[in-house]
């Protein structure tokens, strides 16, 4: 029976978690995507702050998820949100200092939350890379290509004519 509610509160909390990730990171991935491709139009301070802003939205998105976690912890196990929110973020950020811990009835949701910390971490370096990647990429877009530049790709295109 135990392991029937652990089971339960894992499946719950890993699905609303991949929710909200996902649904954050779709946002984010739209927002990016309406960033103006031509970067010498922006300045180096709103490249700058484009890149502030999708930071902070990802921490908030991971703030939020830490949230969730916290507030199942405070109703299953421990009295105060301060503990519980602690007990969340040491263990979302797979920091688990050890001087909070579950009640053993549901000691496998910190290291499930740990697991959950580390992957959703890794969605949202990789949106945060595709942030400045698309700053980058729009700034080499922007400007004309070098003569080497333009005639490796006139022989690449020949090639492919000819294989053809």
């Amino acid at each position: 029976m135990i392991l029937l509610q652990q089971a339960g509160a894992a499946v719950l909390l890993v699905s609303i978690t991949l929710c909200l990730q996902c649904g954050g990171a779709a946002a984010l991935i739209l927002w990016i995507r309406s960033i103006p491709r031509e970067t010498h139009k922006v300045r180096v301070f709103r490249c700058a702050a484009l890149v502030m802003q999708t930071t902070v939205a990802v921490i908030v998105l991971h703030g939020i998820v830490i949230l969730l976690w916290a507030s199942c912890y405070r109703s299953l196990c421990f009295p105060s949100w301060e503990s519980a929110f602690y007990f969340s973020a040491s263990s979302y950020a797979t920091v688990g200092y050890g001087d909070v811990v579950l009640p053993s009835k549901w000691r496998l949701l910190g290291p499930l939350e740990s697991m959950v910390g580390m992957l959703m971490s890794g969605v949202s370096i990789g949106l945060l890379f595709a942030a400045v990647t698309h700053l980058v990429d729009g700034e080499s877009r922007s400007r004309p290509p070098l003569r080497s530049e333009s005639a490796a790709a006139d022989h690449i295109g020949l090639r492919q004519r000819r294989s053809c």
